[in-house]
């Protein structure tokens, strides 16, 4: 199946928005409107971070387990995902670049299915619409949530715990 690339622009620098992202525990902030039940293990942040959560999405439910696979900052975060019984695979990579104005950054994340059921195969352009719809949510919520993270963090070092 095609990958599916979503972006949002933020007023803040790459740095910060990497900073930010490389936490796994701050992804349930931005995506619990379809992944839910965070379990975390390994690191807090970067490589070898993982959580396994419920995704519901389409009628479905299922587990996934995720874990940060590479991690360049402040460009790049991939994640690894697996489920439906590691029949799905995909990738999940976040690009941050610096917009040219130097105004901030365009945060781009695109999933790229590497296997797939073979009934999200025959319904590949439902099943790409879902998650194109459900990642344009995850851009608008992260974009607030690094918002709500500057102001919370103003003046102070952000913590690296777990929620």
């Amino acid at each position: 199946m095609r990958p599916v690339t979503v972006s949002t622009e933020v007023p803040y620098p790459p740095e910060r928005v990497h900073d930010f992202l490389e936490v796994m525990a701050h992804h349930e902030r931005f995506t619990d409107h379809y992944l839910t039940d965070w379990r975390y293990s390994g690191p807090s942040r970067g490589f070898g971070a993982r959580a396994t959560v419920t995704a519901a999405l389409g009628g479905t439910r299922t587990d996934v387990s995720i874990e940060v696979i590479n991690s360049e900052p402040p460009h790049r975060i991939v994640e690894h995902n697996v489920s439906a019984g590691g029949r799905r695979q995909a990738h999940g990579i976040y690009t941050i670049a610096p917009l040219p104005d130097g105004a901030g950054s365009r945060v781009s994340f695109t999933y790229t299915w590497l296997c797939a059921p073979l009934p999200e195969r025959l319904l590949a352009p439902v099943v790409r619409a879902t998650m194109r719809r459900a990642n344009l949510t995850v851009m608008r919520r992260l974009a607030a949530e690094l918002a709500r993270y500057e102001r919370e963090s103003e003046g102070a070092t952000p913590p690296d715990r777990r929620p």
